[in-house]
């Protein structure tokens, strides 16, 4: 089997990806609603409801999609066939997650279960801690996506922008194998962008913030393409870093959400931890202003990333 076909393949899985999360997302999102699983979209000053756990349209997507390449690509059955596995384990504790609240604590160590997997798929001769530092990296980049959230489409555009990213870098440095998976992911995140934007008629939840991170790691130690997904996972690590040092490890109910006030703009509350969207809000903004700007961040970080695929080709990064 030739680059192109693989590459018409790796398309072809993101078609599928697209056609099962867009279609799906009408029917999931009434029943959503229907079901009582909705959040108040607290960034508009109506505070309308909206349906919540929308990311398991994503995984919906990315899985038949997933599937679809083992069939196709038989000879990548196993790396498919466990990411499959860690993007499904991730996407079930984003679920309970949504529904229950589990700690930070909880969280993590359920996360680092999850990226267990990925071992069994890792180089050859590689050492017991590179091995024990990938479930890790799953753990670490699940929780960096799923902070940088909470504004209209903001977690899946930015999703999108590193999915391309690592899409264009896995064509650049010939690996077919895990552009599947990305452009699996790149499909789904781009449907879903449909019902996410502003005005938001679905929020992504856990389940979906969740599996993007996942996501890039897999990418990341399947492909060797670690620098490339540390890159375009910057502006999530800002803001990680921001919120980690003006706030520590705070539960999520503790925190104080960015205020609305009476003209529909954003506005930083007098007292509470820093972050990236809150040193994009240096005066009232549009919420999806803030939005675009915090796109316009990752698609910087995104051409970096594809720039070091283009000149590290050939070589292990």
């Amino acid at each position: 089997m030739n680059s192109t076909q693989l590459l018409l393949i790796s398309g072809f899985c993101g078609i599928i990806a697209f056609l099962i999360t867009f279609l799906s997302m009408p029917t999931l999102i009434r029943r959503l609603k229907k079901a009582e699983i909705v959040g108040k979209d607290i960034h508009k000053l109506s505070q309308p409801e909206v349906a919540e756990m929308g990311g398991i349209g994503i995984l919906l997507g990315f899985a038949i999609s997933i599937m679809v390449g083992v069939y196709l690509c038989p000879q990548w059955q196993s790396q498919l066939t466990i990411t499959l596995i860690v993007i499904l384990l991730t996407g079930i504790i984003g679920m309970v997650d949504d529904l229950i609240m589990l700690s930070s604590k909880e969280k993590l160590i359920l996360l680092w279960i999850a990226g267990l997997p990925i071992m069994w798929v890792t180089p050859p001769n590689v050492s017991i801690v590179y091995m024990l530092l990938i479930p890790v990296a799953v753990t670490i980049a699940s929780n960096l996506t799923n902070m940088l959230a909470g504004l209209n489409g903001i977690e899946t555009g930015l999703g999108i922008i590193a999915m391309t990213s690592l899409t264009l870098s896995c064509i650049i440095m010939n690996k077919y194998d895990v552009a599947i998976i990305s452009f699996s992911m790149l499909g789904a995140l781009v449907a879903f962008l449909f019902y996410n934007k502003y005005p938001a008629n679905v929020f992504p939840g856990d389940v979906g913030t969740l599996i993007i991170g996942a996501c890039i790691a897999i990418i990341a130690f399947i492909g060797r393409v670690k620098i490339i997904a540390f890159i375009v996972l910057i502006p999530n690590i800002i803001d990680g870093l921001l919120k980690f040092y003006s706030a520590g490890m705070m539960e999520r109910q503790n925190f104080k959400p960015t205020e609305v006030n009476e003209d529909g703009h954003l506005v930083v509350p007098a007292t509470g931890f820093k972050s990236l969207i809150r040193s994009v809000l240096k005066k009232p903004m549009q919420e999806k202003h803030v939005v675009y700007i915090i796109w316009a961040i990752g698609l910087i970080f995104g051409l970096v990333g594809i720039l070091v695929a283009y000149f590290a080709k050939g070589t292990i990064i």
